[in-house]
């Protein structure tokens, strides 16, 4: 690789150099003495080469249109001769150049600033930089260095696109329902109940498998968690734990226990409780007189109904006539009909699941799901219900016509959907469930905030722990190539959605974290710690704080084990301790991502988050001895003769030679603050 040849080049005045990489300081200032190994001679040093949009590094992550950007770039102290901004602006589909300034050094001398302004308009744009010592030009985009010009690895700038602050700064608690607790057991359904057309409901006792028995559908298999359960566990979710996100799997009106077969959009399912249940649980979330203010994303599933909804009714439930009884039917073309009645465009392969058809823009379904008052999007982030936001249930597939969606009428419709959400609370989130790239639909500032990161997390994460992939399939990945993954998925969105994209272990599809990692709790407890510190809201699946089992589903929907829900469970107490210091410290929410070391042979990860503040280095040792990890902390612009300490230990560090040496039992981490 080319930057693998420019290192052997340049080993000698990188080595003079501690290898460091990336510079903060809250003052920018002239040291008293500066280190020169650096030198202008026509060869750019890759290492000492950082931006991203931090605090430190971007003055103005989310412009207004009337709001100009002005951008910082490091490198080594005295290494390069000039430096550039190169912006495409939409408005005139052209590229643009921006001269940039040297603006002074960080704390060590090593390194040195520069400094340059995009100018303020409405129009989007991405940017990159061209580095040069004199005859020599670097570029550098949203995955590093490179020496040729990239075009597709831009940073972003979308002037007027905010996502929400709370979800940048909060952690998820992901609720099945029927799983997590039964509060109220009056509304619990029987076995031998008829849940769908015939087929019977089987209730079972709390904490037995949850495989339907013989002559029963996993489906229709209760165990009578209920939405008053989670409201008397309020006080393990935000007060033991911290969380202050609630997210819950469908919650309205269906036959099944996973209920993304909505029958009643506007009716919550009796055996979860009330809409005035709903209502007040998302009053006790909002309080802050029980732990930190919450919040309450639900999860909307568009895409498809149930067949027994109204507007199908298979199964002349409804007093009204249904798409399918009736070809004059009010909601007939709600649906795609190759030949009525019995064929039509489903979701998937499951004929209970009958595809809605949007049609044109201002179309019915369009208007009953997004766009009038009484819609189900605006109705509950209304009032009395005032919920923050929406989880879309496989949303790249909504379409007009039983189309498979990823088209442009599919991302009209997102486009529609955030505005009529946005009308109402501006500060709703949108995120939807995508399991690869979901740029298309989160990196243009007019559809998703951001979006279920199965690619850029719980993938990755699960092979680099684990050695299996989210399926629970034999998938290991080193060190390097964990951190490969991660800085080019990082790179498919603006900072601001990489901010708020959900990062969970697991959810109610894939397996279970605890399966994958064979019971091991101590893969849990670094699957945690990076979790906790790394870019994005850390979304945790009800259990998985305690390293709860499960295989695919239905197996990985268990119930909760009330008796793990304690801090005496070492791992709930570790969540704890790890949601506390990201809660303390903004740089670990909202601050910037630097590799500061991933080493293949001793399977040691380290990187920092920094922000105007802080300078934090978080060291992961994914081996299962103990290690004394060398963590080159200079690259953080932390000085030597400077402490940090740990905040999982309290262990108090001097800085000497640039590195902070500590000691990480297998499969743990230590978090260095400054």
């Amino acid at each position: 690789m080319a930057h693998t040849k420019k290192r052997k080049r340049t080993f000698l005045k990188t080595l003079a150099l501690c290898l460091s990489m990336i510079a903060v300081t809250s003052a920018w200032q002239t040291p008293s003495s500066t280190v020169h190994a650096a030198a202008q001679d026509n060869n750019v040093m890759w290492s000492g080469l950082f931006h991203d949009q931090g605090p430190v590094y971007d003055n103005n992550l989310e412009p207004t249109s009337a709001q100009s950007v002005t951008l910082k770039f490091r490198t080594y102290t005295n290494d390069i001769t000039t430096a550039n901004i190169r912006y495409y602006d939409s408005a005139d589909s052209a590229y643009h150049w921006v001269a940039m300034t040297k603006v002074g050094n960080d704390a060590t001398g090593n390194y040195e600033f520069w400094q340059g302004t995009v100018p303020a308009s409405s129009s989007v744009k991405h940017y990159h930089f061209q580095i040069n010592d004199g005859s020599k030009t670097v570029w550098y985009d949203a995955k590093g260095p490179s020496d040729t010009e990239q075009t597709t690895r831009d940073f972003f700038i979308i002037p007027g696109f905010k996502t929400p602050d709370w979800m940048k700064n909060g952690i998820i608690y992901q609720v099945f329902p029927d799983r997590f607790y039964n509060g109220d057991t009056s509304n619990d359904i029987q076995t031998n109940d008829d849940r769908y057309n015939g087929n019977l409901a089987e209730k079972k006792a709390w904490g037995s498998a949850v495989a339907a028995s013989a002559g029963y559908n996993n489906n229709l298999v209760f165990f009578g968690g209920d939405l008053d359960g989670v409201n008397q566990k309020i006080s393990y979710i935000k007060g033991t734990l911290g969380a202050n996100i609630l997210y819950m799997n469908p919650i309205f009106s269906a036959p099944t226990n996973h209920k993304y077969d909505t029958e009643d959009y506007y009716t919550v399912d009796p055996a979860l409780g009330s809409n005035t249940l709903l209502q007040t649980l998302v009053s006790n979330m909002h309080s802050s007189s029980n732990g930190p203010q919450g919040y309450v994303v639900l999860d909307g599933v568009f895409n498809h109904t149930g067949d027994t909804n109204k507007w199908f009714d298979k199964y002349n439930k409804w007093s009204t006539q249904g798409a399918y009884e009736s070809q004059t039917s009010t909601w007939y073309n709600y649906y795609t009909f190759q030949a009525w009645p019995n064929t039509f465009s489903l979701f998937g392969t499951s004929s209970r699941l009958p595809k809605l058809n949007y049609g044109a823009t201002g179309s019915a379904v369009r208007n009953d799901i997004y766009n009038n008052s009484n819609s189900v999007a605006k109705t509950y982030l209304s009032a009395p219900y005032n919920i923050d936001g929406w989880r879309l249930d496989a949303p790249q597939y909504a379409d007009a016509n039983g189309g498979g969606g990823s088209n442009s009428t599919n991302h009209t419709i997102w486009q529609e959907f955030r505005t009529a959400v946005k009308s109402v609370n501006p500060n709703a989130v949108v995120f939807g469930e995508y399991w690869g790239n979901a740029s298309s639909w989160a990196s243009t500032g007019d559809q998703w905030d951001g979006a279920t990161n199965f690619d850029g997390f719980t993938q990755p994460v699960s092979e680099w722990i684990t050695g299996k992939d989210y399926s629970n399939n034999a998938a290991s990945i080193p060190t390097s190539q964990f951190d490969t993954w991660l800085l080019g998925t990082r790179a498919n969105y603006p900072t601001n959605v990489q901010q708020v994209m959900s990062n969970h272990l697991s959810n109610h599809d894939i397996t279970r974290f605890g399966t994958r990692a064979a019971g091991d709790i101590w893969k849990t407890y670094l699957a945690l710690f990076f979790q906790m510190t790394y870019v994005g809201t850390p979304t945790i699946y009800y259990g998985d704080e305690y390293g709860m089992q499960g295989g695919a589903d239905p197996d990985n929907r268990r119930t909760f084990d009330w008796t793990q829900g304690t801090t005496a469970n070492s791992a709930v107490a570790l969540t704890q301790k790890l949601i506390s210091i990201r809660s303390q410290y903004p740089a670990l929410r909202t601050g910037s991502f630097m590799t500061l070391l991933a080493d293949d042979a001793t399977k040691v990860f380290s990187y920092g988050r920094f922000d105007n503040t802080n300078r934090i280095a978080v060291a992961l040792n994914n081996d299962s001895s103990r290690k004394s990890i060398t963590v080159p902390v200079s690259k953080l612009s932390v000085v030597d003769g400077s402490t940090m300490t740990d905040k999982i230990t309290g262990t108090v560090y001097t800085v000497s030679g640039g590195n902070v040496t500590v000691s990480v039992d297998g499969h743990y981490g230590a978090i260095l603050v400054q």
